[in-house]
This record gives C-alpha cells, sequence and structure tokens, in this order.
C-alpha cells in the first residue's frame, strides 16, 4: 500500500498534533482530527494486508525445512536412505541434480504424486533457483507440501513448505506499538554513485552484496539519522534497521521497512508505523538480512511490530 500524502494543513494538524492552541479554528481542528483517523485506518488496513500475506498457504509461516545441496545428485523424500530426507512427503520423491552452473532438474519417482507449478509432473522438470527468476514450485502432500529451490552466495537450497504447518495453524497473531504519528518523517534522499552496492550479512553468517542506491535522513527531537537503502529491484526503497527497543519491546536481529523512491525533490516518506519483523521472526527456515551497522539507529523507534507473541501450548 502507497502512503498516503496528506495535503500541507491537514498533515501537520494530524501528524503533528496540532489543535491546542487558543487561536485554532474549529475547522482546522476537525480535519485535522478527520486526517489522523484516515491516517490511522490507512496503518490499520496495512496491518490486515500484512497478516494476510504472512499466513497464506505458502506464506513464511508455512516454512518447515531448508536443506542444503550440493553439486551433483541427490535423492529427495522422506525415506531415511534419502540423501535430501524431508519431514513429509512420498518415501522417494526423485532424484534432484544441480550442475555447477546451478542448473537444476528433477527426476521425478515412479509413483511419486507431484504437481510442478500447479500441474501434474511426471519425469524430468527443469528447476529454475529464486536467483534465476521465479522458482519452480514443485508440490506434493495432494498439493499441501512444497519446496522450492533457493540460491545464497553460491550455494542453494532446498525451501520446504506445508500449509499445516503449527507455526501457520496456530499462529497467535501480531502485537503493535500504538500507531504513533509522531514516528512518520519526510525523509530526504541521497543519492549513490551509480552501480554501488553494499555487503549484507544474512542470518546464517552468508554475505551478499546488495544494490545501494542512497541513503535517507530524518529528524527527530532535533537530532538527524541516517539510514542505508537497500533496492530489491522493485522501485522502492528497502531499509534493515535494527533500534534502541531491538531485542526488548522488539525482536533481537532487525526490523524492516519500505518507502518508496524519492521524488524529483529528493523526499520521501519514512513511516516507522509500517515496520515489520522479517520472516525470520517467525521461522528458522528463512535467511533474513542483517542490518549493516550504518543501520544501527542510536533511537527508540517506538512504533510498528513487536517481538513475536509465543505460541499457544
Amino acid at each position: 500500500m502507497r502512503p498516503i500524502l496528506l495535503p500541507g494543513l491537514v498533515l501537520s494538524a494530524a501528524l503533528a498534533g496540532c489543535g491546542s492552541g487558543d487561536d485554532e479554528s474549529s475547522t482546522d481542528a476537525t480535519a485535522g482530527q478527520a486526517a489522523r483517523t484516515a491516517y490511522e485506518r490507512e496503518i490499520r488496513a496495512w496491518r490486515d494486508e500484512r497478516v494476510e500475506r504472512l499466513t497464506r498457504p505458502d506464506g513464511w509461516l508455512s516454512l518447515v525445512g531448508l536443506h542444503w545441496v550440493g553439486t551433483g545428485t541427490t535423492f529427495v523424500g522422506s525415506a531415511k536412505d534419502n540423501g535430501t530426507r524431508l519431514d513429509l512427503g512420498p518415501p522417494q520423491l526423485g532424484m534432484l541434480s544441480l550442475d555447477k552452473d546451478g542448473s537444476a532438474r528433477l527426476d521425478i519417482a515412479e509413483g511419486a504424486e507431484v504437481w510442478v507449478d500447479g500441474e501434474p509432473a511426471k519425469g524430468r522438470v527443469e528447476l529454475i533457483s529464486d536467483a534465476r527468476g521465479t522458482p519452480t514450485v514443485v508440490a506434493f502432500n495432494r498439493g499441501d507440501a512444497s519446496f522450492i529451490l533457493i540460491e545464497r552466495s553460491g550455494r542453494h537450497a532446498l525451501r520446504v513448505r506445508n500449509a499445516m504447518a503449527r507455526t501457520r495453524t496456530s499462529f497467535p497473531g501480531i502485537d503493535y506499538f500504538d500507531i504513533d504519528p509522531g514516528f512518520r518523517f519526510e525523509a530526504r534522499f541521497e543519492a549513490h554513485p551509480a552501480g554501488k552496492t553494499m555487503d549484507i550479512v544474512n542470518m546464517l553468517g552468508m554475505v551478499e552484496p546488495m544494490a545501494n542506491p542512497g541513503r535517507v535522513s530524518f529528524e527527530k527531537d532535533g537530532v538527524t539519522y541516517r539510514l542505508e537503502a537497500l533496492d530489491e529491484g522493485d522501485g522502492r526503497l528497502f531499509f534493515v534497521f535494527a533500534d534502541r527497543t531491538s531485542g526488548h519491546e522488539t525482536y533481537a536481529a532487525s526490523r524492516f521497512v519500505y518507502a518508496e523512491a524519492a521524488g524529483p525533490d529528493g523526499r520521501t516518506v519514512l513511516d516507522f508505523n509500517r515496520a515489520y519483523n522479517p520472516p525470520c521472526a517467525f521461522t528458522a527456515y528463512s535467511t533474513c538480512p542483517m542490518p549493516p551497522p550504518e543501520n544501527r539507529l542510536d533511537l527508540r523507534i517506538e512504533a510498528g511490530e513487536k517481538k513475536p507473541l509465543p505460541f499457544p501450548r
């Protein structure tokens, strides 16, 4: 959902908390309250959309396995004698072949009930990893379970999902800070030289260069803070950050937040009410990026998602 940029007077009244001055007109106060209400409605709608994405049958909560594979061949399935043993699925699903150049194939086992990208499949199928485009989805268990091939720092793994995973079916929801317009900032974007990258370490200690188009600066209580932006290729600015709430009220490793690309005036909106937990806050089978040192803020960001709620016993 794109941020709604409210007009000048209304924005000031709604997000700066104006309305206490003796000379404030009732018209301005009413408009300010209406804008504040609209803003809160927008954030709640964004939260609902976020939970809907997270809890989809193929969302992050459905992850149940991450199996690293090397070049050559490995048999895949739930039987003990497989080189890559899954926790669910047919005893013999097939034989995976991975070449040094990253090309991969799956020879489906005779009698295994498998769907590839939604269609029944037999014999040999080519597998596209997530580093090469839209990954090939290999489904089994009547379509409730699936895997894709992922690539991280030149290594490959099968990422396995199960729509019936307890992490999904018993998800307790998300806890949030109260919506606070004081953590919605008009930020200034400072571009880096074209093609600049930044080495980002993920949760597994792997280092991957990511496009680093620039940084943004914003002010809070008279202090200027800066965050390095990453580019995932969708036109938005992506921020991986930690702050003084990390490990206390919020998830220890990091949180994520997006901003729209800066306009011609070099400005964008950085709204921490949209800050959210990375997938690794909910599952051990993700490979989340960690915040670079530049993105560890000496500031309490008391907005957005708090640390995950415990699952019911």
